[in-house]
């Protein structure tokens, strides 16, 4: 990208985020959010909620949490809970026999490889089966205040729609959005993306007319995940 092509990408994206930021005041917060402010940013807390979310709505995945961290904390916790049980107290989420077995599984292999620890660098993060780059991401942002753009569907969506990256994967968007969007902005772009993908109908209306057109197919559209 041409130095004056990117320039122009830049100011772009801090203007329209920052008119987004305002919108989206006021609105829920993000799941991730709540439950980093509910248990005061717990890295592994904050990574289970994660697994927890994916391919389910904040709505239903938030209470599931809570009802979780009321039974189980730690690594340890979780590797002693018969599968069974984890199952038990999750169902009522999507997939949920599969991401019983794959909380069990990072916990256990936090506990051998990280000493019980959640990592602090996305390789490492990574490195463990079952987290990939949207909850690595997340847990560097939310639990240590590290940048990095947690790329989920509604950043995905909204950031093409806007015009902001022209991307076909999240990994792609997450490469582009880092070229354009200063760092400490990073972290914040998710939460206002969030709140916006989820209050479309709520937000728009009160939108400037050329970020209402960009959005226009989207507003009355349910983003499935």
């Amino acid at each position: 990208m041409r130095k004056c092509d990117l320039a122009i990408k830049k100011k772009k994206i801090i203007e329209v985020f920052r008119i987004l930021r305002k919108a989206t005041q006021g609105l829920p917060e993000p799941m991730s959010v709540v439950i980093a402010q509910e248990y005061q940013k717990d890295p592994f807390l904050i990574l289970v909620s994660c697994l927890l979310s994916l391919r389910a709505k904040d709505v239903k995945t938030l209470p599931v949490a809570r009802k979780l961290f009321s039974v189980a904390k730690t690594p340890a916790d979780f590797v002693k809970m018969p599968l069974s049980e984890l199952e038990k107290v999750i169902y009522s989420i999507g997939f949920f026999k599969q991401k019983a077995q794959t909380i069990r599984s990072v916990s256990k292999e936090l506990i051998e490889r990280f000493h019980g620890m959640v990592p602090k660098t996305r390789q490492e993060l990574m490195s463990i089966k079952g987290i990939g780059p949207k909850t690595a991401n997340l847990v560097l942002g939310m639990a240590y205040g590290i940048p990095a753009i947690c790329v989920d569907v509604h950043v995905h969506r909204l950031s093409n729609r806007l015009g902001f990256v022209k991307t076909r994967t999240p990994l792609e968007t997450e490469h582009s959005l880092e070229e354009i969007l200063p760092k400490e902005y990073w972290i914040e772009y998710n939460h206002v993306l969030v709140k916006l993908g989820q209050n479309l109908s709520k937000t728009v209306p009160h939108l400037p007319d050329f970020i209402q057109q960009a959005l226009k197919p989207l507003r009355f559209k349910t983003i499935k995940l």
